[in-house]
């Protein structure tokens, strides 16, 4: 093989690097509104999942990201809040929506999305026991009331801190404490 081979197979890889990417990127272009279209879609039927006795929402904003939801009843009297945790388990980002009455107890949690290991970090969506738990808990007890998954230890706990660590920050938030 000729010193011109390597290079002729070096430009042939490399070209096919670049067209492999520049498709790659189109289909992200194309498809990303409907991704995002399709999260915020879910992320709004989730409100009502973890707070059902709310008739709206009004998301508290810091520039423009939303830090939480103020949940109202059909009167506009604020019935709690829901917001999102997030924090990496063993293998993926886990989104969670977590929904709060206005004494800092849980009504409900809801993953949003995980990719995490099949067979084990996944149980926390299979198992429905495992968000069940968190109903009616104060999320600063969790550490000793919530039973982590066997086997994913790592994904329980990446569910369950930032749960308690957000929980703490918006009822400071809200009652000033």
């Amino acid at each position: 093989m000729g010193r011109n081979d390597y290079f002729k197979y070096a430009f042939t890889l490399a070209a096919i690097c670049f067209v492999a990417s520049a498709l790659l990127g189109a289909v992200y272009r194309v498809t990303s509104p409907n991704i995002l279209s399709q999260q915020a879609r879910q992320e709004q039927s989730g409100l009502k999942e973890v707070l059902p006795q709310a008739k709206s929402f009004e998301a508290v904003k810091d520039g423009e990201s939303v830090i939480y939801y103020k949940a109202f009843d059909t009167h506009k009297k604020i019935v709690g809040f829901v917001f999102k945790a997030i924090k990496k388990g063993y293998s993926s980002e886990i989104v969670t929506l977590v929904g709060l009455d206005q004494t800092g107890l849980i009504s409900r949690i809801k993953i949003l999305s995980q990719n995490e290991t099949p067979g084990l970090g996944t149980k926390i969506i299979d198992l429905a026991w495992f968000c069940e738990q968190f109903v009616g808990k104060k999320p600063d007890d969790l550490n000793k009331e919530v039973q982590v998954i066997t086997g994913a230890t790592i994904t329980s706990r990446a569910v369950i801190d930032p749960i308690k660590e957000k929980a703490k920050e918006i009822m400071e938030r809200v009652h000033g404490r």
